[in-house]
């Protein structure tokens, strides 16, 4: 094993990074009082400006590059257009030999009408608020990290591209084909949703799919004519009694029946029901093995007279594996953190993020470089103040290793051929 140690100029750029942090923390709280929900356009445009001034301070170019359009199902069944806010690319020395990738999102789970919309401080330094921990104060992390190795010389090294979408916590519909060219073009990637709660970074990741069943029937009066009528509500509590029987089939395999939706007054025979759910999957080949059971489950509804079930959705995200070449990132943070006395470990999660996109596209990446906090997607939400300056000097002495040639980008992105 290659020794590696601390040198004089490291230790003094990194340590500088600890006097920033009330100026941190000013940021993630202006940053968190602006709601951002993914489908609130005016406050992604707010939030969108507020990071493209942020991000002028770094060397390159700032752009905002149009999503691809997305579908989703109303509430009569129908498949309608959604339009994504545009995300925030800046591109710094695309010529340079190693080229990184660093992502990170800028919408949260909370709606313009969530009752989550301010921060406190709150017990021994930590602060509770929406979008402080997954994933404003990563992207704050993020930024301070490349702003003190930009004062380095050796940082010319290295080019990268930053990614801030407006689509994550919706499963990067509008933005995956960007992270799959820009993960395609790296030699690695890094990315800033928060880390666990005590620490520990995401290691292997499950994939992740959406879907949505349509399910028309015939309606009646419940009374007088209850046998015309075609229970469009039954069919489906038939479907998903099927689903739900799929859990454990398979070793990780998990599927989660989020909403349901139709009907009506009580005297009417229901003639539409539509169903939401999630799967969670370990293995690649699992999703084919999932899309055939569903696949019959759609069929056996669609046997029944005067019933019609349609499929919407997919699988957007495949599994992250523990790989050789995603091990070798990992390996880069935790021999930066025992230089800087932190000790990192990892744990898998169910959880995906853009780190799957990135992987799915052969790009080595280590994903939970941002916050430690927890309570996510919550209005509990919060963050340790004090992991904002302990993640950004992690990051920027990372950025410094591979600069150096330390860390091997070069080599970690062969490891994905390999596999």
């Amino acid at each position: 094993m290659t020794y590696i140690s601390l040198t004089k100029a490291e230790h003094s750029v990194v340590d500088a990074i600890s006097a920033t942090k009330h100026e941190m923390l000013s940021i993630v709280k202006d940053w968190s009082s602006i709601n951002s929900g993914s489908y609130n356009h005016s406050g992604l445009k707010d939030m969108r400006e507020r990071l493209s001034d942020s991000f002028s301070s770094l060397p390159g170019e700032i752009s905002e590059l149009t999503l691809e359009e997305g579908l989703q199902i109303d509430q009569k069944g129908n498949i309608e257009t959604v339009n994504y806010e545009s995300a925030l690319k800046i591109s710094v020395r695309p010529k340079a030999p190693i080229q990184l990738v660093l992502t990170g999102h800028y919408d949260t789970v909370f709606p313009v009408d969530s009752h989550f919309q301010n921060y406190e401080t709150i017990g021994d330094g930590i602060l509770k608020g929406p979008g402080v921990a997954d994933m404003k104060g990563g992207i704050v992390v993020m930024k301070t990290a490349l702003q003190f190795f930009e004062t380095m010389p050796i940082s010319k090294n290295i080019g990268y591209n930053i990614l801030l979408s407006p689509d994550e916590e919706i499963g990067s519909l509008g933005s995956a084909s960007i992270l799959e060219d820009l993960g395609r073009a790296s030699h690695a990637g890094l990315t800033y949703e928060p880390s666990l709660p005590d620490g520990s970074l995401a290691g292997a990741r499950k994939g992740s799919g959406n879907f949505t069943v349509i399910i028309k029937g015939r309606a009646a009066h419940a009374g007088r004519e209850h046998h015309l009528g075609r229970n469009a509500i039954v069919a489906m509590a038939e479907f998903i009694n099927g689903l739900e029987k799929l859990n454990g089939k398979r070793e990780g395999l998990t599927i989660n029946i989020a909403k349901i939706e139709g009907g009506g007054p009580s005297n009417i025979v229901p003639d539409l029901s539509i169903g939401h759910f999630n799967i969670r999957m370990q293995e690649e080949e699992d999703m084919q093995w999932v899309s055939n059971k569903i696949n019959i489950l759609v069929a056996h509804i669609n046997d029944k007279k005067g019933i019609f079930a349609h499929l919407h959705g997919g699988f957007t995200r495949p599994p992250k594996p523990m790989s050789p070449a995603n091990a070798s990132v990992f390996a880069w943070v935790k021999k930066a953190g025992n230089l800087l006395g932190q000790e990192i470990n990892w744990s898998p999660s169910g959880g995906v993020c853009e780190g799957n996109n990135l992987w799915a596209s052969g790009c080595p990446n280590v994903d939970t470089l941002g916050v430690i906090g927890g309570e996510i997607h919550s209005d509990r939400e919060y963050m340790k103040i004090n992991s904002l300056t302990e993640r950004a000097r992690l990051s920027c002495l990372i950025l410094l290793k591979i600069a150096s040639g330390e860390f091997d980008a070069i080599k970690a992105k062969k490891l994905v051929k390999k596999c």
